[in-house]
């Protein structure tokens, strides 16, 4: 059974056609890098998978069934809020929010509940972190709380928005690491976008990468090429590699950059 399948499938927002009559499989357990220029679409796809944008054509199914609100087998970690690095909440009173639903700020009580956070805690590598407020940790330490917390209820589909904004090379390399042993450790599978491909080489199977209303799935090798990108981009591609990286560039200049500017409309899961 594959995890994702578009068949035909368009989305839009209002009257502006964000991808258009795309078809695609992705198979359960893959580790797909999610790419593009700014605007391309890529939190709206995930939005879709969600069921919270439905399809303006076509189809769209999430593990075997048409994508839906509220399916408990996908986790979602969005792009990251600027009201979290404020909070004086804890860690783990965080990862609870979300708990059966729980409205964020409201933690959870009961053995069952603090199990739950207990397991994700553990998973991330973050016991000891999750006993500090949210806004004495750096950047790096609270995606990995959002992390924690995109695994609470044993998902099977784990969606990561940009969860690389922001962070230095470092933190980057550890974030990475994590998903990919994460999605090994627990088999499932995840969809991880980024506005650079270079920090999610070497862990990911496929790439999907979003342009100009397309989409093209495929090895790094099938995708990143001057030709497909230069589709998506609609301006003219090179693809630069130098040793172990791959540079993505337009008229001398990378264009791969953008890291923080996000899509119109597209932020926020309500």
């Amino acid at each position: 059974m594959n995890a994702i399948e578009f068949r035909d499938a368009s989305l839009s927002l209002g009257s502006r056609v964000i991808l258009s009559e795309v078809d695609l499989r992705i198979a359960a357990g893959e580790f797909i890098g999610v790419l593009g220029p700014n605007g391309s679409g890529k939190t709206t796809l995930m939005r879709a998978v969600l069921g919270l944008v439905p399809p303006s054509r076509g189809r769209i199914h999430v593990l075997g069934r048409p994508a839906t609100r509220g399916n408990p087998a996908i986790g979602y970690m969005p792009q990251v809020r600027g009201d979290i690095a404020g909070m004086r909440l804890r860690g783990s009173d965080f990862i609870a929010s979300v708990y059966n639903g729980h409205r964020l700020g409201l933690p959870i009580a009961g053995a069952r509940g603090r199990a739950e956070v207990d397991r994700v805690l553990e998973l991330v590598g973050a016991r000891e972190l999750s006993r500090r407020p949210l806004a004495e940790i750096s950047g790096g330490e609270r995606q990995r709380l959002l992390l924690a917390q995109a695994l609470i209820g044993e998902p099977r589909l784990l969606l990561l928005d940009e969860p690389l904004i922001s962070l230095d090379p470092r933190h980057e390399s550890e974030v990475v690491a994590l998903v990919r042993s994460l999605r090994r450790e627990l088999q499932i599978t995840v969809l991880f976008s980024a506005h650079e491909l270079n920090p999610l080489l070497g862990a990911i199977d496929r790439v999907l990468y979003l342009g100009r209303g397309q989409a093209a799935l495929g090895t790094v090798e099938e995708v990143v090429t001057g030709p497909v990108l230069s589709r998506l981009y609609g301006a003219e591609i090179e693809v630069v590699p130098i040793r172990g990286r791959i540079f993505v560039m337009s008229g001398g200049h990378p264009v791969e950059r953008d890291a923080h500017r996000h899509e119109p409309s597209a932020e926020r899961v309500h």
